[in-house]
């Protein structure tokens, strides 16, 4: 399997797929963030700052914690996981199955597009309430 393909025999629910690509178009990180994560992991140090911006993974310069945050929340909608080491966890990220299926159709079609308010709204809600939408 190369490393844009994903596996056409699992299918992710549409509520899933949905969710995800939501949390993405909010979230402060740009296509080439996830792009480089088909290949390689990314550490928490090259998303945070002014390195972010300098990386061109993210939209803004971002703080340790916003940034830790938005991670995590993408780890919980299931597109991201944390890197693991022989000592352990790692401050680096990868994609999982899920995120390099989007990562591919996004690649294809040229980006993720914008959030509107409605993502915006759904993705607060999602995030901080916990909400099933």
């Amino acid at each position: 399997m190369t490393p844009t393909t994903s596996n056409p025999a699992f299918r992710y629910p549409q509520k899933t797929l949905d969710r995800a690509s939501r949390a993405v178009r909010c979230a402060p990180f740009r296509l080439k963030f996830y792009v480089i994560m088909l290949d390689h992991s990314v550490s928490l140090s090259a998303v945070a700052g002014i390195a972010g911006i300098r990386n061109q993974y993210s939209k803004r310069n971002l703080s340790e914690l916003v940034a830790d945050g938005d991670l995590l929340w993408l780890i919980q909608v299931g597109l991201l996981r944390r890197e693991v080491d022989g000592q352990g966890l790692t401050d680096s990220f990868r994609l999982t199955p899920l995120g390099r299926q989007l990562v591919g159709q996004w690649q294809s079609v040229g980006g993720f597009g914008k959030a509107n308010l409605g993502d915006r709204l759904l993705n607060a809600m999602n995030r901080w309430l916990r909400l099933p939408f």
